[in-house]
């Protein structure tokens, strides 16, 4: 019997090494192609190790186009990026952790037709969206800003609202009657009492935002225009020649270093995210 259950847990182990390594396929050909030489990016059949590598292409990338724009672009880009992320990141948290938590700790007529209302929203594709949001924005003249982009994290999201919420109905409501008795406003249940409790779970949407911001590309190429404003995601394009060519070498570069902090951080933030995600509420 032990010796059947150790062949189950070494196939099982197996079979997720091979997945594994199908998933990192993707990250292992970026990395390759970044240390490539020009000439090797495009070759058939293709090179998986370099004859040299060229750790240059790092450096390369990022100063890409600064001796035309007279500034470097990436940095650029870059700081960009780390402005919305914020603002994005602190509008997620402060708008969805009030929201959900009106829904699962307060009573108030209406409030679980509003909450199903707020999840139908999540069945909206966004290209419905798109055209309306956009006539919206250019009524009020935030078209090339990176207002479109920040100002509606400050309202809410369906997915966030539903992941706290289910956190926020884990933690015994004797805890907030409890402050109440001592004379806490409801306020400062939530300030002292829940959000302490909820970590896991803000940290877990903090990441979303943040890896949603950090890679969205559709947002910024619709209400972006000048490319001083323009994103890291966005900026990429940046890359590709305007003349019939592409340095391939040069993009992948740009894209490794644009999504090596996306994975650092998840490696430091894994088992924030994974408690999070698993609503483990009060041991």
């Amino acid at each position: 019997m032990k010796r059947r259950n150790l062949l189950a847990v070494l196939s099982i182990e197996a079979v997720l090494v091979a997945m594994s390594v199908l998933f990192l396929f993707p990250l292992l050909w970026l990395v390759s192609t970044a240390l490539k030489p020009i000439e090797e990016t495009m070759r058939i059949p293709p090179v998986w190790i370099p004859s040299k590598l060229m750790w240059s292409n790092f450096a390369d990338a990022m100063t890409y186009g600064a001796d035309k724009l007279g500034y470097i672009p990436f940095l650029v880009y870059a700081r960009n990026t780390l402005i919305l992320c914020v603002l994005v990141v602190a509008g997620t948290v402060a708008s969805n952790t009030l929201v959900a938590y009106s829904f699962a700790r307060l009573k108030w007529k209406g409030r679980d037709a509003m909450f199903a209302a707020t999840l139908a929203t999540m069945m909206v594709p966004f290209p419905v969206l798109m055209v309306p949001t956009f006539a919206l924005f250019r009524q009020l003249e935030w078209i090339g800003t990176f207002r479109p982009l920040w100002v509606p994290a400050w309202f809410g999201s369906a997915f966030s609202i539903f992941l706290l919420r289910q956190f926020f109905r884990t933690i015994p409501f004797e805890l907030s009657e409890a402050a109440k008795i001592d004379g806490a406003s409801e306020w400062r249940v939530f300030r002292d009492v829940v959000l302490p409790l909820c970590k896991p779970a803000i940290a877990v949407v903090a990441l979303f935002s943040f890896m949603g911001t950090w890679n969205d590309f559709l947002g910024p190429l619709i209400y972006l225009l000048d490319q001083k404003t323009f994103t890291l995601a966005l900026g990429l394009q940046f890359y590709q020649s305007q003349h019939g060519g592409t340095q391939w070498n040069l993009l992948m570069a740009a894209s490794t270093i644009v999504v090596a902090p996306v994975i650092v951080l998840f490696f430091f933030t894994q088992r924030l995210f994974i408690q999070g995600i698993a609503l483990t509420g009060l041991k």
